[in-house]
């Protein structure tokens, strides 16, 4: 490990005040220090809750140098990079898969750092550090795999030199070519698809529906806790608990303020449905939606059309609508390769691993590849330059 770095595990991200912690974290919203310790804080990111801190934290002379967001876990729930087939190959072979740990951002499927460093300190070093200490937690039997989910590419880059095993997967994510307004980005549509869109955006005029947009701080008690009970409605009509809870949830608004968005529709003077979405200085992120009732197209509007007409007015440059969904594609959402990283103790197990990951990234390439054919889009000869500063 790089010398003179002095190590220390945190029990609940609070032990570090948020100026430092967030001094690394840089605009990523799940980062901030601030919706950690709502999650840590509630009791949704808990030993109780099968996840429990230990935020990996390195100090040379001028402070805090390096950190990662870790978490020793008794399950997998909650993570999205699915491995239960690997925890029943453990168990198959007398081991004991958990407790793991892992580096991730609880509930949160979306890409993002997660090897944080500060900038006066060649990042490469640093992050080689960081994933040193975990590897040896697996290593020293203190747990039996290390796992970095949802990996920007400083952190997928580490992972790999540190000879970890790389894993991918393809959601769906938007991009802003310069779009000037709703219409400029369907203009890149083929004619039919085009009309589609059109014919939902219409069905939600006809239907009465309008949309506000409110931010953290805009957001009132009983609007708060409309909000969230949309969004429970969508975990429970699928037979699961949500995540967050009300208290979270409250904390995550008033907290992230203008970073936390909600687009609410209304029937009249009734809200009938939201989509939350946080954002960073370039991206938006859907998160959490629900409706009280089903009405034609309201999902695509809400979850989709309102947030690329926030990223458009925004200028923001990319739009991470969440997990899961082929019905993005044809919404302009193209195919887009996540990563994750794992280092398993056991090294037959770690090989084994390792040739199904090949097996299996050869089928999520061959699904990407597939999945963009059937994307919406025109062939246009190059993509429009962004417009000067």
């Amino acid at each position: 490990m790089t010398s003179a770095l002095q190590i220390r595990v945190l029990e609940r991200i609070s032990e570090i005040p948020a100026a430092q912690w967030n001094a690394l974290a840089g605009s990523y919203p799940f980062l901030q220090h601030e919706f950690l310790n709502a999650l840590e804080y509630s009791g949704c990111a808990s030993p109780r809750t099968g996840w429990t801190p230990q935020h990996l934290l390195l100090f040379d002379a001028q402070g805090l140098a390096a950190a990662a967001p870790l978490y020793r876990k008794e399950h997998s729930w909650g993570e999205f990079v699915f491995d239960f087939a690997w925890a029943r190959a453990a168990e198959q072979r007398g081991l004991s898969y958990y407790p793991k740990l892992v580096c991730a951002v609880p509930f949160t499927p979306t890409t993002g750092p997660r090897l944080l460093s500060r900038s006066d300190r060649p990042a490469a070093a640093l992050h080689a550090a960081l994933l040193e200490w975990m590897r040896g937690q697996a290593d020293e039997g203190v747990v039996s795999s290390v796992h970095g989910l949802f990996l920007d590419e400083p952190a997928r880059a580490a992972s790999e030199r540190a000879g970890w095993l790389l894993r991918r997967d393809c959601h769906f994510q938007w991009h802003n070519e310069a779009y000037r307004d709703f219409e400029d980005f369907l203009q890149r549509f083929s004619a039919e698809k085009r009309k589609k869109a059109h014919r939902e955006r219409r069905r939600i005029a006809e239907q009465g529906i309008e949309f506000t947009t409110l931010h953290g701080h805009e957001l009132d008690d009983a609007t708060l806790e409309r909000v969230h009970a949309f969004h429970a409605m969508t975990f429970l009509r699928h037979g699961h608990t949500p995540y967050l809870n009300r208290a979270c949830f409250s904390q995550i608004a008033r907290s992230l303020r203008e970073r936390f968005i909600v687009k609410l529709a209304r029937h009249g003077r009734r809200p009938i449905a939201a989509a939350v979405f946080l954002r960073s200085h370039d991206t938006l992120y859907g998160r959490y939606w629900g409706a009280e009732d089903n009405y034609h197209s309201l999902h695509f509007e809400t979850c989709y059309y309102q947030g690329i007409d926030y990223c458009i007015e925004q200028g923001l440059a990319r739009f991470e609508p969440g997990t899961q969904g082929e019905h993005k594609l044809s919404r302009g959402f193209t195919p887009t390769v996540t990563w994750s990283a794992h280092w398993i103790a056991d090294a037959p197990l770690r090989r084994a691993i390792g040739a199904y990951l090949v097996r299996e990234g050869a089928a999520i390439d061959a699904y990407a590849s597939e999945a963009e054919a059937h994307a919406p889009f025109k062939h246009l000869p190059t993509p429009r330059e962004p417009p000067a500063a």
